[in-house]
C-alpha cells in the first residue's frame, strides 16, 4: 500500500511540474504578447502604418506561440493572464482595422474564443477616443465622425450580449466603461463641431463687415471731394 501510494504521488508530482513549467512559459509569453500589442497600437496612433503592419505580424506570431504552449493545458489557456494577453491581441488588430477603415478580422481568423474577441473589440473601440481627439485638435473632420460611428456601432452590438460574466469574461464591465468613453467622446466632438461653426460664422461676418467698409470708403471720399469743390 505505501509503495503504491508513493507511486501515485510521484506521477501527480510529475504532472504538476509539467504544468508549472508550462505556466511559467505562458506567463512570459503573455507579457511579451502584451508588450508587442502595445507597440502596435502606439504605431497606429502615430500613423506609422509600415511599422504597425510589421508589428501586427510579430503580434500574430507571439499569440500563436502562447496558444501552442498551453494547447495541452486547458486550465492555463482559460486562465486570466492568457486570456488578457489574447484580448490585447484582438485589440491590436481591431484598432488597426478600425482606424484604417478596413474590415475587422473574424474571431476564428484570430484563433480566440468569442468572449475574448468581444472584450478585445470593446477595448479597441475605447482606443478610438484617442484617435478622435488627435483629429479634432487639428480641426473637425468627417473622419472623426466616422470613427465615432464605429464606436457607437460596436457599443450597440456588445449591448446585445446579455450573458453571465462567467461566459463573457466580464464583458459587461467593459461595455459599461465603453459607454462612458463614448459619451465623453461624443460631447468633445459635438463641442468641436459647434466651435468650428461659430468660427465660420464669425469669419463670414468679418468678411461682410470688411466688404461693407470697402463700399463705404469710396462714398465718403466722393462726398469729401464735393465739399472741397464748393
Amino acid at each position: 500500500m505505501p509503495d503504491t501510494l508513493e507511486t501515485i504521488a510521484d506521477t501527480i508530482r510529475d504532472e504538476f511540474e509539467t504544468i508549472n513549467a508550462a505556466r511559467d512559459i505562458a506567463l512570459s509569453r503573455s507579457r511579451e504578447l502584451t508588450r508587442r500589442c502595445a507597440a502596435t497600437i502606439k504605431a497606429v496612433h502615430r500613423e506609422n502604418w509600415e511599422e504597425a503592419q510589421g508589428s501586427l505580424a510579430s503580434v500574430r506570431e507571439a499569440a500563436q506561440e502562447l496558444r501552442d504552449g498551453v494547447a495541452q493545458h486547458p486550465d492555463l489557456y482559460h486562465s486570466g493572464y492568457t486570456q488578457d494577453a489574447l484580448k490585447e491581441y484582438v485589440e491590436a488588430f481591431a484598432t488597426y482595422s478600425l482606424v484604417r477603415g478596413e474590415s475587422l478580422p473574424d474571431w476564428t481568423e484570430l484563433g480566440v474564443t468569442g468572449a475574448t474577441y468581444l472584450n478585445g473589440l470593446a477595448e479597441a473601440a475605447s482606443e478610438l477616443r484617442r484617435t478622435i481627439l488627435d483629429i479634432i485638435r487639428h480641426g473637425h473632420s468627417q473622419e472623426a465622425e466616422r470613427l465615432l460611428d464605429e464606436m457607437d456601432g460596436i457599443y450597440n452590438l456588445l449591448m446585445t450580449f446579455d450573458f453571465p460574466d462567467a461566459i463573457t469574461y466580464g464583458l459587461r464591465r467593459r461595455v459599461d466603461s465603453l459607454r462612458g468613453v463614448l459619451e465623453r467622446t461624443r460631447g468633445d466632438l459635438t463641442n468641436s463641431l459647434r466651435q468650428e461653426r461659430l468660427q465660420e460664422a464669425l469669419k463670414g461676418l468679418e468678411q461682410r463687415l470688411n466688404l461693407a467698409t470697402d463700399y463705404a470708403a469710396p462714398s465718403a471720399n466722393a462726398e469729401s471731394e464735393e465739399g472741397s469743390v464748393e
